[in-house]
């Protein structure tokens, strides 16, 4: 069974540990072991992602594959984007899986689930940003009808940055 949840601070800790173990499997490859640890110390602590919770437009969700938290997004609402056009747009700040639940669907259920959402408070579109070198995730994002709109360094640490395509899906 597949339940998606909105989650609230007091899933801080299971959003840092699964963000912790989820980000290493994908990116764990793109840089230093230094480099990823200063990364997900910083980004994926508890009150790292507690204090998310004091912006209203951060919007949580936790996807659970048979009572099992699998993997979680973190969108935020009406975040403009220097290379689109629209302001209403919602950025899909986060959408990781633990791999062992990769080809469940679960991700494109989780997607779907946030992109209504972002549907539902109005928004002109949903963009993101993704590394070049993760070409499961392009492909997905491709199917899903997003196009490629510009470039961004994403800082990992303060000697390193991955190359990042920023991709758009405009709402019809």
């Amino acid at each position: 069974m597949i339940q998606i949840i909105k989650a609230n601070i007091e899933h801080s800790e299971l959003i840092a540990d699964l963000g912790k173990k989820s980000f290493l499997e994908a990116h764990g490859d793109s840089a230093s072991a230094e480099d990823i640890n200063h990364f997900i110390l910083k980004t994926y602590t508890r009150s790292a992602i507690s204090q998310e919770f004091k912006n209203s437009n951060v919007q949580y969700h936790i996807i659970y594959f048979d009572n099992i938290a699998a993997g979680f997004s973190k969108i935020e609402l009406n975040t403009p984007y220097r290379d689109i056009s629209e302001l209403d747009v919602t950025k899909l700040d986060r959408l990781y899986l633990l791999k062992k639940f990769y080809d469940q669907n679960l991700g494109s259920k989780l997607f779907d689930f946030n992109v209504q959402l972002s549907i539902k408070h109005k928004q002109k579109g949903i963009w993101l940003a993704v590394w070049i070198e993760n070409q499961r995730a392009i492909n997905f994002y491709f199917k899903k009808g997003f196009k490629t709109v510009g470039k961004y360094n994403f800082q990992i640490s303060d000697t390193h940055s991955n190359p990042n395509h920023i991709m758009y899906l405009k709402h019809h």
